[in-house]
């Protein structure tokens, strides 16, 4: 297993218009094949900077949902809401305490 770490800044204005698309999406983006967990953070200082997690079962299946009809209809309608260029790691887990 992996996660992917994505960093989205928008513009403050396009922020309610992303969380909707986020919301809508969500649950289909989860749901993908090889996807095991989907979580959304929001930085407390600039409330515009979001964090996405997500945990997945093998690489092929991060790259299978990059090319997926899904990925292709949120990230058009996410791409143009960018105040900066997203940043995205690829990394694997070493420890978890829960």
């Amino acid at each position: 297993m992996f996660v992917r770490i994505v960093k989205l800044s928008f513009d403050e204005k396009h922020v309610p218009e992303f969380l909707a698309n986020f919301d809508l999406n969500k649950e289909k983006i989860r749901n993908f094949k090889g996807c095991r967990l989907l979580e959304l953070y929001r930085d407390k200082t600039n409330t515009n900077i979001f964090f996405t997690y997500s945990y997945w079962e093998a690489e092929t299946d991060l790259e299978a949902y990059r090319h997926s009809d899904l990925f292709k209809a949120v990230w058009s309608k996410t791409k143009p809401l960018f105040n900066a260029k997203p940043e995205a790691w690829s990394v694997d887990k070493t420890v978890s305490l829960l």
